[in-house]
């Protein structure tokens, strides 16, 4: 008898996937990994596929589903007002690009389930039901359901004035989830990989002053200080600005780089004079991590984790990587301790202590 494969289209992390569950199985497991695009998630503990009509039609799901950006189309003209509404106010509060483009594709998700129940019409039951549905049925995350209670949170309390209202909804507990880091050693071969002067110093800022990729990709050659050996990281998450410090052994190869491209607004530009994108920088750092076969799972925000780790590892004090990193609670910053080896480091394990015994008394 087959063994009965499910196939769920959700989104996660973001992204518009098929959720693909099967009884454990060597040979499917084998067949199915070698699907192109096929990946198994931690977080789910499934694999999953990129939702496509290829996909859909094989495994035999039904037509596509509302997920995404998508959804915002597919709101009932009932509760169209609610979602300009909510839109102009995360404008005129002054929310982040990322922030409203969040919480307006969350908000969608349930105007979409809705179709023509009036939003404003729900009450704690139902919306209870709501949450508990996205888990049991949808099988979001608990990350993109913290996302999706704010969004809904925002539009009750901020809109219709219902002071408090999810405030008795329970949030599901966040996984720990302890930041992925590089070694320094491994930080040197990702640099030495690197295929032109821009590359590597895009890099190496992010490393170097514990960027976010938006930040090195928003930065203006206005925003460094060469006398100072210092950068403006200007209204970065949060509408925060700070100042970080630049490292002196980049200096040489920030003014080879500026001699060399020329940039006129942004310290690192995308072909038509804008911005370098956020996209591109994360391309650059996967092919650096191939070249420099570097086997590890990790993103160019391990870059930032690193710089923090090493920083920890050599003896800075907490609150000061915490005002280099931008973060508004010093408990954020304290998860580098779970990382870092400095405390952990002159501990023997008891395995190598009896070990050692034992070979001394043979002796």
């Amino acid at each position: 008898m087959a063994t009965p494969i499910i196939a769920t289209p959700i989104l996660h992390h973001q992204k518009n996937i098929l959720m693909v569950q099967f009884e454990y199985s060597k040979e499917l497991i084998k067949r199915f990994s070698k699907l192109p695009g096929a990946r198994w998630s931690k977080t789910l503990k499934s694999w999953y596929l990129p939702d496509t009509v290829a996909y859909r039609d094989q495994f035999g799901v039904s037509q596509k589903s509302a997920v995404g950006k998508a959804v915002l189309q597919q709101v009932d003209a009932i509760n169209k007002p609610a979602l300009k509404k909510m839109e102009q106010l995360l404008i005129l509060k002054n929310y982040s690009d990322s922030t409203r483009k969040t919480y307006l594709t969350e908000f969608a998700q349930l105007l979409y389930v809705l179709k023509q129940t009036p939003v404003h019409s729900l009450g704690y039951e139902r919306l209870r039901n709501y949450f508990a549905w996205c888990i049991t049925t949808n099988k979001i995350s608990p990350n993109q359901l913290h996302s999706r209670i704010n969004a809904i949170k925002f539009y009750f309390e901020n809109i219709l004035g219902m002071d408090r209202f999810t405030y008795e909804i329970p949030r599901p507990k966040k996984p720990l989830l302890l930041p992925k880091v590089l070694g320094e050693e491994a930080v040197i071969k990702l640099l030495a990989a690197a295929e032109n002067t821009k590359h590597k110093l895009l890099l190496s800022l992010c490393y170097g002053m514990g960027l976010r990729v938006s930040e090195v990709c928003a930065l203006k050659i206005v925003d460094i200080d060469s006398d100072r050996m210092q950068v403006n990281i200007v209204a970065a998450k949060g509408k925060k600005d700070r100042y970080v410090n630049l490292p002196h052994s980049i200096l040489e190869d920030l003014r080879s780089y500026y001699i060399s491209y020329k940039p006129k607004i942004f310290l690192f530009e995308g072909q038509y004079e804008d911005k370098y994108s956020i996209r591109s920088a994360q391309q650059v750092f996967k092919k650096c991590m191939q070249k420099a076969a570097i086997n590890k799972s990790i993103g160019i925000h391990g870059l930032r984790h690193s710089f923090a780790t090493h920083l920890m590892e050599n003896g800075t004090d907490i609150s000061i990587i915490q005002k280099m990193l931008g973060h508004n609670d010093i408990k954020t910053t304290l998860i580098y301790t779970h990382v870092s080896k400095k405390s952990i480091a002159k501990v023997e394990s008891p395995l190598d202590k009896i070990k050692r015994n034992s070979g001394n008394n043979t002796a």
